[in-house]
């Protein structure tokens, strides 16, 4: 291992000493990809153009831990962390997401006997999935996240469902409960092991509590030259074997380690340990040289992707052609963004009703409903996310619209 880390890392240059690793606390790190002044949110709704392009920037410098494989955005700032009600990230308008959503929850239900339980989701957004899991279970259920809504999602585990607008900390142990989930939350927080271990401590004794965290797979991202799952807000960066390094670095045994959604979703399920640490290595971590290399892999390649995209529009634009975005969330915010290429986007869809009629930040673009095709009948339809083409295809066409759709 010591041989091919060092091989990878001759490619980085020296370490960075200025930073130390969030994840496990060593000192430097090797930074290997940059994007300047992007939006410092991609899913804060604007009301107006003018507001949108006035949003704040920020630069991303991802770096890698060479001690525990870890990736950071060693220029985030966390005082551009004010996710409120307006952070619009509300992914259950797609019947395709929902049916990933339902079966995780009904998995996770049946083997933790989720029954007549108290449930704790840690960033609950605006409470789809923890108001399905206490609907499959009748459960209890007590959701924390600045950005929740109470009374946008309707359901009949309403009056068990407990809603409180801040983010976690210590003292909200009280609502451990029996099970607790978190997800697509750990990736926008970047003092990664201080939050883990809060959870572990807010457990304390209780070692049948099962905690179960969900969030993008990076991978995926480093092998596929994933630019547009490179954002401000996410801030942190894990693949299965730095994530289950850091949970049983924080005293939890990591029971299941696994992907899904397209392999898009790293998900691991733990419980806690009465030791300290647990010992136990799961088959599905990689290890910190194999990170390195598909850091590497993504050093080498990706500034001929990005060049492929921007030739791809410009001559999209020189032919005239109408080309349309499908999806207003982070992926579009960090395509048009990273390539420096909004000019050549002149409208962008969504599906999400909360979302018509407002700004992206720092993009400016106004989101339209997937009606407006219907009159615009755009040439080409670039879809942020390949796992929604199918989905996509058919509103399409059942809305008389032909077009090429082209995944990202």
């Amino acid at each position: 291992m010591v041989n091919i880390l060092s091989k990878v890392e001759s490619q980085f240059g020296d370490l960075n000493k200025e930073h130390s690793c969030p994840n496990c606390g060593s000192q430097g790190l090797h930074s290997f990809y940059e994007v300047k002044n992007v939006p410092v949110h991609s899913c804060l709704m604007m009301d107006s153009r003018e507001q949108a392009l006035d949003f704040p920037c920020g630069d991303v410098s991802l770096g890698f831990c060479p001690e525990c494989g870890f990736i950071t955005n060693t220029l985030f700032d966390s005082h551009w962390s004010a996710y409120a009600p307006n952070y619009e990230d509300q992914q259950s308008f797609s019947p395709t997401f929902n049916k990933f959503a339902l079966n995780l929850a009904k998995k996770w239900q049946a083997k933790y006997d989720l029954n007549d339980k108290d449930i704790v989701e840690i960033g609950c957004s605006k409470g789809d999935f923890l108001f399905l899991i206490c609907e499959l279970g009748k459960n209890r259920g007590v959701g924390i996240d600045p950005s929740v809504v109470p009374g946008r999602v309707i359901s009949e585990a309403s009056d068990r469902v407990k809603f409180i607008q801040e983010y976690y900390r210590k003292d909200h142990a009280e609502y451990v409960g029996d099970f607790i989930c978190c997800r697509h939350t750990l990736e926008h927080i970047q003092p990664t092991k201080e939050f883990i271990q809060t959870v572990r401590d807010s457990i304390g004794e209780r070692t049948e509590v099962a905690f179960c965290l969900e969030i993008p797979d990076n991978t995926r991202v480093m092998q596929e030259l994933a630019f547009e799952d490179i954002y401000y807000e996410h801030c942190s960066y894990f693949s299965p074997g730095t994530l289950a390094r850091l949970f049983r670095s924080c005293g939890f045994e990591v029971t299941e380690l696994y992907k899904e959604y397209g392999d898009q979703y790293l998900i691991v399920e733990a419980r806690p340990v009465a030791t300290k640490t647990s010992d136990l290595v799961h088959p599905n971590e990689e290890t910190v040289a194999e990170v390195a290399q598909d850091v590497a892999h993504f050093a080498a390649n990706i500034d001929a992707k990005l060049q492929h995209w921007k030739d791809y529009l410009t001559q999209q634009k020189e032919a005239r052609k109408k080309v349309v975005v499908w999806g207003s969330g982070s992926k579009c915010v960090a395509f048009l963004t990273t390539l420096d290429t909004i000019d050549k986007i002149e409208y962008v869809v969504d599906i999400n009703p909360n979302r018509h009629g407002k700004f992206i930040p720092g993009v400016g673009k106004e989101i339209m409903s997937p009606e407006f095709l219907k009159e615009y009948q755009p040439d080409t339809v670039i879809v942020m996310n390949a796992i929604y083409c199918d989905e996509i295809g058919t509103m399409l066409k059942e809305m008389g619209v032909e077009t090429e759709v082209v995944a990202l």
